[in-house]
Parts: structure tokens; sequence; C-alpha cells
């Protein structure tokens, strides 16, 4: 149990494109035996409906967002954290040159096939395959993919593909000079290596204190062991007396 005077942090954090609340449920389990709170935000590709929680009184205000999830949060919310952390993420999707164009004729693709739940289930299960890749999707839990798809979860899903596209840099209201954990999977097959560096120098030339953890092996949904103890481990350094 963590002492009671131990100085305190507080998490809000947010999933990626076809992710969900519950998916942090580990994540959430590891923080509570630390003693600090966690917030998740819900975007409502599935059976949940969209919230976005609010920061409260106990602590250094974290952010915690894998892949499209910092483009999710509010500006307003982005602004009063105090420390990021950045799990398989990038600041601009779309790179220029041959494999931004790639990307773009994806993601119109995948577009369009959200016209009905029977092959956005297909896409859904063909992107999970890859973003699990090179574990299987096996490890994966339940998701999108596997509930109702009906048309609002759709609409959703195809609002955010246009996200992705759109994204061109940091968010709004992201804070400059304060501390960033970027955790990269380096077998990423969802954010290419262009988009990686680009992140890293948006980050430091907004002037982060930025930590980089280079998962060697390690696919975009970060299924590899260990990876929320280092990230703890890391946070455990801001908060200590």
């Amino acid at each position: 149990m963590p002492s009671p005077d131990a100085p305190s942090l507080q998490v809000i954090a947010m999933h990626g494109w076809s992710g969900e609340a519950r998916h942090w449920t580990p994540w959430q389990q590891a923080f509570s035996a630390r003693g600090w709170p966690w917030r998740s935000g819900e975007r409502g590709y599935g059976d949940a409906a969209p919230q976005l929680p609010a920061w409260g009184p106990e602590g250094l205000r974290v952010v915690i967002a894998h892949s499209l999830g910092i483009h999710l949060l509010s500006e307003e919310l982005l602004q009063a954290a105090e420390a990021v952390v950045l799990l398989a993420s990038f600041g601009r999707f779309v790179p220029d040159g041959s494999s931004g164009r790639r990307l773009r004729t994806a993601l119109e693709s995948m577009a369009g096939q959200l016209g009905d739940a029977t092959s956005a289930r297909v896409m859904l299960q063909t992107f999970l395959t890859q973003a699990a890749a090179p574990e299987s999707a096996e490890l994966l839990p339940a998701g999108p993919a596997d509930g109702p798809l009906g048309e609002t979860q759709r609409q959703r899903l195809r609002r955010d593909l246009g996200l992705l596209a759109r994204c061109d840099g940091l968010p709004a209201g992201f804070p400059s000079g304060i501390p960033v954990l970027v955790v990269e999977a380096q077998e990423d097959r969802i954010v290419v290596p262009e988009a990686r560096e680009q992140l890293r120098r948006d980050l430091e030339l907004h002037g982060c204190r930025l930590r980089c953890l280079p998962l060697e092996g390690g696919g975009h949904c970060l299924l590899q062991p260990g990876v929320v103890g280092a990230v703890l481990e890391w946070l455990q350094t801001l908060v200590a007396p």
C-alpha cells in the first residue's frame, strides 16, 4: 500500500482508433495499486457511450494516450496536463511521399468498408491483425469488432478515420516544456517510421523534456509484457520526493 503522505498523481487515459475505455483495465488496476486515480475517456465505437473525463484535485495531471488518443482529447484538457505518456502515437499520421500516398489510399478504403456492419467487421479484424503483429490478435481483448457495429458506431469510426488523415502535428493545447515519455513500437505496422521520427522532432521543437522508450519487437498494440511497469517507473521519478 502507498504511504498516505506519498506524492500523488492522477491520470486521464484515451484509447486510440477502434479502441475502448475498458481496454485500459490492466493499467487502471496497476495504477490503483499505487493509489493513483485513473479516469478513462471513451469514444463510443462500441457499446459504451462517448465521454471525456475531467481533471480531479488529486495531484500531478498526467495524460496517457495510445495512438490517435492524444488527438481525441479537448484543447482545454490538454492545456492543463503536466506530463504526457504517448504510446505508439504520432503527431502527423500521414507523412509526405510514397508512404503517405499509400496510407491515404488505405484510409479511404477502410472508410468505404464502414458502409455496413458485415464489411466493417471484416475490415476491423484485418486492421487488428496488423495492429497486434507480430503478436497474435487473439491476445487482444474484445472490442468494437465483436459488438453491434450499428450506424452510430460506424459513423464514429468513419469520422475519426478522417481525423487520422488530417492530423498534421501536435494537437492544439499540447503544453510546452513538460516531461513526455514516448513509447515506440519498433515493429509497428500502423504508425510508419517517418511519423514516429516526426513526433520526436515536434516534441523537441515544442520544448518538451523528452524521453523515448523503444520496444524492440513490439507492435502497435504494445502487447509485450513490461510496458505498464516501465511507464509506472518513469512516472514515479516525476513524483518522487
